[in-house]
């Protein structure tokens, strides 16, 4: 069998060191981020990328050897399995390649081979293959055949006999893996994917318009192409095909195998091989080859998923200030949800600035009375429906205060997903749905990691064909980035929510279940060490955890940094070195710049750990986030109708795809800057430019009400900026 620890080295370019101890780090339970962060001495310093296709391809490996046994013990059951076919299974490292293999001999349903076997043909079979040699024998087929005419097994005929020792020759030549291997990659590099609308179907009525008459060859197909046609075949509207040159697979198929010169007998090939491929194998590579297209798509779509939802989980932070949140509307008014500086709940209220002018007069005075009383510095507002009329009434309520607090417009893509949770349903069941979207928006504003971890990121909009893509592989790739992203930033130990503890490094939900009950009964953690008495909290849960937990102001101040507890006695030693009280280490940043880290390494810590620790002690409890910016929308500018081409506009990136990005501009329509305008310099890939939650310049380029697409550019707007 093979040996995996060889190919990762190989493949990753990696010492054998490095694969055997990140291997058996995770063995022993170590997580990514923990891995990642503080065992860099023992991977080398392999980041999370790396890490997860390390293990990933690990477990794909595993899973060949897994199979291989299974498939070696059937086909040796059966007494078919020769030193030769045995070597080839062993060696392979491709799913498709070992099940190509193993199809000769899978157990399969009722074939015509299968039939023709039963009816005794099968030394027919062999009779006429030992005769398809170079120089082969004279054959007389009918009168071979006429030996195997049978009453009782139902061959009537010599040309019954025929045709069903072509269907065992046929079946044979179809399972014949090399062959396979040879088709499925000519189709992969000659074939074209073809695609109409069908009749039914008038111009222009369809969202699939630029796959009326569509071609595009099977090598190139970019991903959203691929996963359009395929959703477009399900809904019903377009055809798809998989064309190629089918009369030079045949000749190639006689190339290969039609080696006997007798007419006869090269005919009966000619027509069996025809039969072979058209019967046996034209459909299921062609499946295999559009299948393999679509999983390469969802892999590439995938990676577009992951990127986008990593930059908004790391959208900058507007601050734990007192925030008022607000899910605007129209006939059913708006819900405002006020929070303090932790994020909790206070209070609601339901106001109508849109109705009549008296009611406007109230739902003023009300919003003016919370924010003075509540002393709001941040005012979250969702984009939704009546965002851009509930924008315009409080910014006329706040124009006349003092002191006025941030007024920011808030993607609430998923709000709703989460009022209607299970979730909020714990956090607040006595409130409605809408109070409950209210307080998410607010909360997004004040952190947006924090509360969008509530939310299946499915829901939070950020992908490209998310619902066609592999749905098993898309939660596991978006639940590691969410992983990522939560232990990157750090967690307070004394205000996050259970949701957010369990994707902490080392905690599952009953962990993070019991860390919160047992916070509301005793109060806030005063120490890291102290989580150690909650239920079920083990040490090895603790060595995981505890450099990703933060508290903030408790009785040691190393705490709240990312520095692990088992460093603290480093941290110690530099402290006693430089003549300086622990508690005020992080006071003096030039005073551990001349440390000379070198006479700290030893078995246990490295200069890369080393130089982590010092890093952190120089900005401790620093969120990692970049600072908060948010886009100013244009008076005046609410609905479609209200856009002319050449307009120059404020947005924010709500979503990248592979051939752009789409921007909030204000009018409850993402406009789209297609790859070609992202900038004034070729583009290969729209995250290179831009990215979700950033705030954009742009420019209108074209306007379709009708359709409700809206063209944008940003050529020439970064001089502008």
């Amino acid at each position: 069998m093979l040996d995996l620890y060889s190919i990762l080295t190989n493949e990753f370019k990696l010492k054998p060191w490095q694969v055997e101890n990140t291997l058996k780090l995770r063995e022993e339970g170590g997580t990514v981020p923990f891995i990642a962060r503080y065992r860099k001495e023992k991977t080398g310093e392999l980041n999370e990328n790396v890490l997860q296709d390390l293990f990933d391809r690990f477990d794909y490996l595993t899973e060949i050897e897994e199979r291989k046994l299974t498939i070696l013990k059937s086909i040796e059951e059966q007494g078919k399995l020769t030193d030769e076919l045995k070597g080839k299974i062993e060696k392979c490292m491709q799913k498709t390649e070992l099940e190509d293999l193993y199809l000769p001999y899978k157990p399969k349903k009722r074939t015509r081979a299968t039939v023709a076997r039963e009816k005794g043909l099968e030394p027919l079979a062999e009779i006429i293959k030992s005769c398809n040699i170079p120089s082969s024998p004279s054959i007389e087929l009918s009168a071979e055949a006429g030996r195997f005419i049978s009453d009782d097994k139902g061959v009537l005929t010599a040309k019954d006999a025929l045709n069903g020792a072509a269907d065992i020759i046929a079946e044979e030549i179809s399972e014949i893996a090399e062959l396979r291997a040879w088709l499925r990659d000519f189709l992969t590099k000659e074939g074209i994917f073809t695609s109409k609308i069908k009749e039914e179907f008038p111009e222009g009525s369809t969202k699939y318009e630029i796959y009326r008459n569509f071609e595009t060859p099977v090598k190139s197909i970019s991903a959203h192409a691929m996963l359009a046609l395929r959703r477009g075949e399900t809904e019903g509207i377009l055809s798809l095909d998989l064309k190629f040159d089918e009369e030079y697979i045949l000749d190639y198929l006689k190339y290969k195998l039609l080696l006997s010169k007798n007419a006869a007998l090269k005919q009966f090939y000619v027509d069996l091989l025809k039969d072979s491929f058209n019967r046996l194998m034209k459909i299921s590579i062609s499946g295999e080859v559009r299948l393999t297209k679509k999983i390469a798509a969802d892999e590439t779509s995938i990676v577009v998923f992951e990127s986008n939802l990593r930059q908004l989980l790391l959208s900058a932070p507007a601050g734990m200030q007192p925030t008022l949140g607000i899910d605007p509307g129209f006939r059913t008014g708006c819900k405002i949800a006020v929070l303090d500086t932790t994020g909790k709940f206070l209070e609601y209220q339901t106001i109508f600035p849109s109705q009549s002018s008296s009611q406007k007069q109230q739902a003023a005075d009300i919003l003016k009375k919370i924010i003075v009383n509540y002393n709001i510095k941040l005012i979250a507002i969702g984009n939704g429906t009546a965002s851009r009329e509930t924008d315009e009434f409080v910014s006329e309520v706040i124009s006349t205060l003092v002191n006025k607090p941030l007024k920011v417009i808030v993607n609430e893509s998923g709000a709703s997903i989460y009022s209607a949770s299970k979730v909020a349903n714990e956090e607040f069941p006595e409130l409605d749905l809408t109070i409950r979207g209210a307080i998410s928006i607010g909360r997004r504003l004040q952190d947006p990691l924090a509360e969008l971890v509530k939310i299946d990121p499915k829901s939070i909009g950020v992908g490209q064909y998310q619902h066609d893509v592999d749905q098993k592989l898309l939660k596991k790739k978006l639940e590691e980035t969410v992983i990522s992203c939560v232990n990157f930033v750090g967690v307070d130990l004394n205000t996050a929510s259970k949701e957010l503890l369990t994707y902490v490094s080392g905690i599952n939900p009953n962990l993070a279940k019991n860390i919160v009950e047992w916070r509301n009964e005793n109060g806030a953690f005063k120490t890291r060490k102290q989580i150690l008495k909650v239920p079920k909290f083990g040490a090895k849960t603790y060595e995981l955890s505890a450099g990703f937990l933060r508290i903030r102001g408790g009785a040691n101040e190393l705490d709240n940094t990312a520095v692990h507890p088992e460093s603290y006695k480093i941290v110690e030693r530099f402290a006693k070195d430089l003549n300086i009280p622990l508690n005020q280490i992080t006071k003096f940043p030039d005073k551990l710049k001349s440390l000379n880290l070198q006479n700290y390494v030893d078995e246990n810590f490295g200069l890369p750990t080393l130089n982590d620790i010092l890093s952190e002690l120089q900005k401790p409890g620093r969120d990692p986030r970049e600072e908060f910016k948010y886009a100013s929308f244009s008076d005046g500018v609410k609905e479609i109708s209200h856009l002319r081409e050449g307009m120059e506009l404020e947005g924010v990136v709500t979503n990248i795809t592979n051939f752009g990005a789409f921007v909030d501009i204000g009018v409850h329509q993402d406009g789209l800057i297609h790859i070609s305008n992202l900038a004034d310099k070729f583009v290969r890939n729209p995250a290179d430019i831009v990215k979700v939650g950033q705030v954009v310049k742009v420019r209108i380029t074209e306007v379709n009400e009708k359709l409700k697409r809206i063209g944008l550019s940003m050529k020439g707007m970064f001089k502008k900026e």
